[in-house]
């Protein structure tokens, strides 16, 4: 006869198919925009764009989620993640399945849009998912893994895309992309449940006038906890999209690569973001600094790593290869500990609210820094300036967010709302 333990215990155990899903899902729905950097030379050539207009398409898909992650955290405080987070990675596979038909680069720009839209809920909704099932002990890995995602679908449509690209053109690597998206939608839509265990229903008790939940989402801007994540979040992804974005360009025009083998070095850099997420977000579980550490060392390895990019050394081959994946390292690997810090510094009924917020305003950074650094290396013909603004900001941002000492004040899991095993 199976206990209720028993029973307990093989509903907790799903959490491990939840964060598969989860991470899956991530990656597909990001499959096709995070491999536009991979697609910079042959994009350049058959469009005729210079590098500002390479940014510019970073920025389109990135446009929409300024507004569309705040949209997004209050859809999942009041709805299923489930529905929320299948439904936009539909709407990013619709989009791009429809933008391959797009006949230039003002309809891509447009079709990218869409493709923000549908996207605004897939990143705040798969970490509000794993964030519920996975205890304190557990969280920073399991979200490490997840946000893994990322740059795992990113080293996959580096490989993949600019061979297809070169095959069968461009308009071939949206369909693809369309393809990829669908299936995370159809995986998400398929596997994900709500934890066993949840806290109040939602939309139970009495609700506050829209003035009250106005005001107290507003002063959570002025949290010191706040402060810093967005302090750390808009330099750290500035350093993130101007390394996917121009690493393939860097080597090609600075270190004499080819495309195909710049675009494997890309591979690798995104490979080595895989890794980072895991390995800095679970550090952070055990480590006596907790995740503002994790932090605090990845600003520290990026201004060493731009050091040695704006130096003669950044136009070795070998070196500016190892440089960039050390940068990919901790230049992508920052986002596992820096969610998980989010999500514990929330309150527990505006979980939702405060990822979208804290991700809507790196979206800021997503949106500017692309077609900036592009505008900046087509004045200056060099990448030196490029190098040497990502690493002003950052040091700018750990000396600031350095004062500011908030205790990291990770919610136990009964504070979460939910309760399972460690």
């Amino acid at each position: 006869m199976t206990t209720v333990d028993e029973v307990a215990h093989t509903a907790w155990r799903y959490r491990w198919v939840v964060l598969g899903v989860a991470t899956f899902t991530q990656a597909a729905a990001g499959f096709f925009v995070q491999g536009i950097g991979a697609m910079g030379i042959h994009l350049q050539r058959d469009l005729q764009l210079s590098t500002v207009q390479v940014g510019l398409l970073v920025s389109a898909a990135q446009l929409v989620p300024l507004v569309g992650l705040l949209v997004a955290g209050e859809l999942l405080d009041r709805c299923d993640e489930r529905w929320v987070v299948g439904a936009g990675a539909g709407v990013v596979s619709a989009g791009l399945l429809a933008g391959s038909a797009a006949p230039g680069y003002a309809s891509l720009l447009l079709v990218l849009l869409l493709v923000g839209a549908g996207y605004s809920t897939v990143q705040p909704g798969g970490s509000k998912s794993v964030a519920s099932w996975f205890g304190a002990s557990q969280r920073g890995f399991a979200m490490g893994i997840r946000q893994a995602g990322l740059p795992l679908g990113a080293a996959l449509a580096s490989a993949a895309l600019p061979f297809v690209a070169e095959a069968y053109g461009w308009r071939a690597t949206l369909v693809a992309g369309g393809l990829v998206a669908l299936l995370g939608s159809c995986v998400f839509l398929g596997f994900y449940r709500r934890p066993p265990v949840t806290a109040a229903p939602r939309g139970g008790g009495p609700r506050a006038s829209l003035g009250t939940q106005l005001g107290a989402r507003l002063r959570m801007l002025r949290e010191p906890s706040m402060v810093r994540i967005m302090l750390t979040g808009t330099s750290l992804i500035s350093v993130q999209y101007g390394v996917g974005i121009l690493t393939v360009l860097h080597l090609h025009e600075t270190a004499s690569f080819g495309a195909g083998p710049a675009a494997l070095v890309l591979v690798a850099v995104q490979g080595a973001g895989v890794v980072g997420r895991i390995a800095l977000a679970a550090w952070s579980d055990r480590g006596t600094h907790g995740r503002y550490g994790s932090l605090v060392l990845c600003m520290a390895a990026v201004l060493m790593g731009m050091a040695v990019l704006m130096t003669p050394l950044g136009r070795a081959p070998a070196i500016a290869s190892c440089t960039l994946v050390w940068l990919g390292f901790f230049g992508f690997g920052w986002y596992g500990p820096w969610v998980t810090y989010v999500s514990e510094s929330a309150p527990p009924d505006r979980t939702g609210f405060a990822l979208g917020l804290a991700m809507s305003v790196n979206q800021v950074a997503i949106v500017a820094m692309p077609p900036v650094l592009g505008l900046l290396k087509d004045l200056s013909g060099s990448f030196v300036p490029v190098w040497g603004v990502l690493s002003a900001m950052t040091a700018v941002a750990l000396a600031v967010s350095a004062r500011v000492r908030p205790g990291n004040r990770p919610r136990s899991c009964g504070r979460h709302g939910v309760c399972g095993p460690p």
